[in-house]
């Protein structure tokens, strides 16, 4: 069954007051370093108000704004962009410090764009792309510089394990369309530490549709990626088998198969309620035309038996032997099947096995933790890290393998008014190499944030 939000946080400790997790509960958390660590108790404590109105953390905890939308870039190529979305963190030399590679999930009417780069630009027109900032283990900003522009929309995307990031376009906009002189709705690979090893090409092969995120297999090489849809016909699930497995560098270019998930006698993943359900067998179909020269890709025709939709899938990632996936809510009034406000799905290769592992049900307290799951992360204490899209309060909140939901952050950057306060979503949580340093994202106003603590306190 699902549960509230408030059911979720009330109760104390109690296992029933918990979400109710599929199966065995550690291997939500497969792949976790540290997961062993996790003690008895949920959370660090209540989140201590900021007197600077930015970030509320728990006790003992502190943050570091490394960038914030409208500064100038210290390379010297324009202002910081807006609209801060998914974003992962790479080893500096030596593992001493990180780079971060964020998006920026710029639209055709973006007042503060990705500045064009000469050999870095995809399409003039574009003014999405993504940024890099070189960031030492003290939190000071090395170096802050475009990535990759000329792109559309990049909302989320996902770390290779060669380290490289995969940004996303989350649009199927056309040459012609919104002023663009390219097509869009493709998958980008950019190299966060060599700004000339960045081929701003799209990898076609991939498929052109409303990109979400992606999660690299690092046995075989398959490529998992969520599609954004709000509206019916919902997104899919894809995997995309590339034509040279081992992987590296530019490798995604040489080309693949793409497909999409079918579960049997499930159109819709939303319709599916209670958690540990197990789908067995399930196949993957061919994508007729991956670049949906005529027809969005969920339109299309992948014959009998159909294929298995659902809405905003969002957040992707790799952890021990399965994929782990997120469909941000769903409801009956947009066409969905079935009413939640979040569900977190593992699909298991060796076993053709897909799984229901997390539903939150509707809730009650839009001031609380836990609705519209989007970015997610494995943290280093054992876990889930996860961004909250949704209304009301805006939180990261973490999941612990006790089945326990607790705040870590909640932002306090009002961009509503004192009478109707409004609060902007928080986007591309990851962690440094050494799991000592959270690295997040408040989307509007585009903020980058580093939050060091007692991670590991229990």
């Amino acid at each position: 069954m699902s549960v509230s939000r408030r059911q979720i946080l009330a109760g104390g400790g109690a296992l029933g007051a918990g979400i109710a997790f599929a199966g065995s509960v550690d291997q939500l958390f497969a792949g976790s370093p540290a997961a062993a660590a996790v003690g008895g108790e949920a959370g660090y404590g209540p989140l201590v108000p900021d007197p600077d109105g930015l970030l509320d953390l728990p006790k003992g905890f502190r943050y570091k704004v490394l960038s914030r939308e409208g500064e100038p870039l210290p390379s010297g190529e324009g202002a910081v962009p807006g609209n801060h979305d998914g974003m992962a963190a790479f080893p500096g030399r030596g593992h001493a410090g990180s780079w971060l590679v964020r998006n920026h999930e710029n639209r055709a009417t973006a007042s503060r764009p990705v500045p064009a780069v000469k050999g870095l630009t995809y399409d003039p027109e574009g003014k999405g792309g993504c940024t890099a900032l070189q960031v030492t283990p003290s939190g000071r900003v090395l170096t802050e510089r475009v990535a990759i522009a000329g792109t559309a929309v990049n909302c989320a995307g996902g770390p290779t394990p060669w380290r490289t990031w995969l940004t996303c376009e989350e649009t199927e906009d056309k040459a012609g369309t919104n002023g663009y002189t390219k097509d869009h709705g493709f998958v980008f690979e950019v190299h966060p530490y060599r700004p000339d090893r960045t081929d701003p090409e799209p990898l076609t092969a991939m498929g052109r549709f409303q990109h979400e995120a992606v999660a690299v297999d690092p046995r075989s090489g398959v490529v998992y990626e969520t599609e954004d849809a709000f509206d019916k016909p919902f997104g899919l699930f894809y995997r995309f088998l590339p034509d040279r497995p081992k992987g590296g560098p530019g490798s995604l270019r040489a080309g693949g198969r793409l497909e999409a998930l079918r579960v049997p006698g499930v159109a819709d993943l939303s319709q599916i309620q209670e958690p540990g359900a197990s789908f067995d067998g399930v196949s993957w179909v061919k994508v007729p035309d991956p670049l949906a020269r005529q027809t969005p890709i969920r339109f299309q025709d992948f014959g009998s038996g159909g294929i298995t939709h659902a809405q905003k899938l969002e957040g992707c990632y790799w952890g021990g032997d399965r994929v782990y996936f997120v469909s941000s809510f769903a409801r009956r009034e947009d066409g969905s099947r079935g009413d939640h406000y979040g569900q977190v799905w593992s699909y298991e290769p060796g076993r053709k096995r897909l799984t229901l592992v997390v539903i939150f049900g509707p809730g009650s307290d839009l001031n609380t933790p836990g609705e519209s799951p989007d970015n997610i992360c494995l943290a280093p204490q054992g876990g889930l890290m996860v961004c909250e899209d949704g209304n009301g309060g805006q939180h990261v909140y973490g999941v612990t393998r006790r089945r326990q939901v607790y705040p870590m952050a909640r932002n306090r950057q009002n961009i509503g008014t004192e009478q109707e306060p409004e609060w902007g979503e928080f986007a591309g949580v990851t962690f440094s190499f050494d799991g000592r340093t959270m690295f997040v994202n408040c989307y509007d106003p585009g903020t980058t944030f580093a939050v060091t603590g007692p991670f590991h306190r229990r």
